[in-house]
């Protein structure tokens, strides 16, 4: 897959530790996502009184006030207990959504545009969804399964009615290490993106690694570990993935 490498990837030790700025300074940039005291206090305040509040109560008022903080929300989604949302101002949800509970939706950069979930799309539990100036596509009707991870420094896209199974990793980033002179954290990030087609199947503790795509109806085998493309309605399995079969 040949795509535009992403621009600069923040390093999250440089911005915690950047001597020329606040504590709350340092707090908006990395969760807030937006300058100014009144954007921090709104936050703070609808995290406090909904995220961690247990029962109907909870889920009710997380359904009423999330959607002050994003950037759009349709009707019926459901936020379960204690999910975490990070420049929520950057997340997009279309209508019949549930995240459910201990679910972390970071839509973290500079200059993307963040997370963009459809209509219909179930997360499971302890799901991340987690930008590094990078963006996140979520097809109507795709099913992420709990303890999922999707990152991206560029672009990871996951096609209408996907099934992603139990702690699948999909890897939208990679290091540099073209210099053995240097430590991997001193040679910083680089990424191509994922895409997952319409349809597919991603198994059980699947890896799809950064530069892949992976064709429409296609199925990835459980523990499986992608690292060059498969075609549509292929069957991979192994270590490297290899294609086995076709549908």
């Amino acid at each position: 897959m040949s795509t535009p490498s992403s621009p600069q990837i923040p390093k999250a030790q440089e911005q915690l530790f950047n001597a020329g700025t606040s504590a709350r300074q340092k707090y908006a940039t990395l969760v807030v996502g937006r300058p100014g005291l009144g954007a921090l206090l709104a936050y703070e305040l609808i995290i406090t009184l909904s995220q961690s509040l247990p029962g109907a109560l909870g889920l009710a008022l997380r359904k009423l006030l999330y959607p002050k903080l994003l950037g759009a929300c349709g009707r019926n989604v459901v936020f379960g207990q204690n999910v975490v949302l990070r420049h929520p101002q950057k997340i997009h949800i279309a209508d019949n959504v549930v995240v459910d509970d201990n679910c972390l939706l970071d839509a973290k950069g500079e200059s993307n545009r963040g997370i963009r979930i459809g209509s219909g799309v179930f997360i499971g539990r302890n799901t991340i969804l987690s930008c590094k100036n990078g963006d996140i596509e979520l097809g109507d009707g795709a099913n992420i399964g709990f303890n999922c991870e999707l990152f991206s420094a560029s672009s990871v896209r996951v096609g209408a009615g996907t099934l992603l199974a139990a702690y699948t990793y999909v890897i939208g980033g990679d290091h540099d290490v073209s210099d053995p002179s240097k430590s991997i954290l001193e040679q910083g990030r680089k990424s191509e993106g994922v895409q997952i087609g319409e349809g597919a199947w991603i198994g059980a503790g699947a890896k799809v690694l950064d530069g892949v795509s992976i064709g429409d109806k296609a199925i990835i085998g459980a523990g499986a570990v992608v690292t060059r493309d498969v075609p549509a309605r292929a069957v991979a399995v192994g270590i490297p993935a290899k294609v086995v079969s076709n549908r």
